[in-house]
């Protein structure tokens, strides 16, 4: 009887630990204090090197005219992100703009594979697109970190919340659960209109070589 007992506890704990390892793989949630999307401002003006970028490759720009969705963020399509995620932080070697190409600011393609923040956002961006995510779920987005520093992220935008592809880290955060100050991103309905973030503001930021 008390090895029956011990198996039924066994299994119960077993169950238990699948359970947990289940709830372990989502992302954190948002909570009262944790809003799930962030603020969206008005419309403001596009870093200049994206419009530098779009005159380069202008097949990487177009996108439709549409009403703002959210993806549908199930377990599949998490392991989406965190796989296409992980694979350019670890593939790409990161460069500054002026070791690289000898000038300040140059978003591209790091089909070289060397680049900065923005570089490791469009190939990411890129790699989901072609796999047949949403254009307008994923925003190209301009953050400050906890010192200032302009840098850039991927967002993208979910039924569960707005998270963040960075190449700081290979975790899928929440944008609240970041230390980043958000200033601007991609509109969802027109990716060549940029939209500030968390309320009207009229501080400029570029992303940098972080």
């Amino acid at each position: 009887m008390i090895s029956k007992v011990m198996s039924l506890k066994s299994g119960a704990a077993l169950l238990a630990a699948v359970a947990a390892g289940a709830i372990d793989m989502l992302p954190a949630r948002a909570g009262p204090n944790r809003p799930a999307h962030i603020l969206v401002s008005e419309v403001t003006e596009p870093p200049a090197a994206w419009v530098e970028f779009c005159m380069r490759q202008p097949g990487a720009c177009i996108g439709p005219v549409t009403a703002s969705r959210e993806v549908a963020l199930s377990q599949e399509l998490l392991t989406d992100l965190r796989r296409v995620n992980k694979w350019v932080n670890e593939t790409i070697k990161p460069l500054s703009d002026l070791e690289h190409r000898g000038v300040a600011e140059h978003w591209s393609y790091p089909d070289d594979g060397y680049g900065d923040c923005e570089d490791y956002v469009l190939l990411k961006r890129r790699i989901l697109i072609q796999s047949g995510w949403p254009t307008d779920s994923l925003l190209v987005t301009v953050v400050r970190d906890k010192n200032g520093e302009g840098h850039a992220v991927l967002m993208v935008i979910t039924d569960k919340g707005d998270y963040v592809l960075d190449n700081q880290t290979n975790d899928i955060l929440l944008w609240s659960r970041t230390s980043y100050h958000f200033v601007k991103r991609q509109s969802q309905t027109d990716p060549n209109v940029w939209v500030a973030l968390g309320g009207p503001r009229t501080t400029t930021a570029t992303a940098t070589s972080r």
